[in-house]
């Protein structure tokens, strides 16, 4: 099959868990600043939720750049992954309305954990499904960006159970950028 039409899905499938996320945001009780600062948490949670799936959005943009088939594994694959990404939303307004639970973080560091896992078995079905396309190959010979993304999220895992919970939401965020800045310089 080729990867357009899949991308097509993916790109849609992302556009709605977004709208879902900014749709689950509080509007503030009045016009006031106060008001507008109640609901402060709820907003720093949907930024944060924002670039989880723009960072989902951005990795598959920039591999299906390269792809030229996939097959029934990427697809199924891909499409746990989405159901997985999917439960964001939920997984958003249970952080901001429980912000200091330590079940709250896990949770949503468990959707960015499963999801980083599940686009290891991606890399490889991709790499199997075009094994004549040289840059996938190249592209996938390491999924070392990734094990060190988990590395970090491990570790604000254990910071968040023993010290402070949104450590657990913190690291997932600060895996992106890791995630990036490894690809980067693995390829030099």
């Amino acid at each position: 099959m080729d990867s357009e039409r899949f991308e097509a899905l993916i790109d849609a499938i992302l556009a709605i868990i977004l709208t879902i996320i900014v749709l689950e945001i509080p509007m503030a009780a009045d016009g006031t600043w106060e008001a507008l600062f109640e609901v402060h948490l709820e907003f720093i949670i949907y930024a944060l939720s924002f670039l989880v799936v723009f960072n989902y959005w951005n990795y598959n943009n920039n591999v299906f750049s390269i792809v030229n088939r996939v097959n029934h594994k990427v697809i199924w694959l891909t499409g746990l992954s989405l159901f997985i990404l999917s439960l964001l939303p939920y997984l958003t307004i249970f952080v901001a309305e429980n912000f200091n639970s330590f079940l709250a973080h896990a949770a949503y560091g468990l959707d960015f954990v499963a999801t980083a896992i599940i686009s290891i078995f991606i890399s490889n079905a991709l790499k199997n499904s075009d094994k004549g396309n040289i840059a996938l190959q190249v592209a996938f010979q390491s999924n070392k960006a990734l094990y060190c993304m988990l590395a970090l999220m491990i570790v604000g895992y254990i910071i968040g159970y023993f010290v402070y919970p949104p450590a657990i939401t913190l690291f997932c965020l600060i895996s992106i950028p890791g995630l990036w800045i490894i690809k980067k310089y693995e390829f030099r």
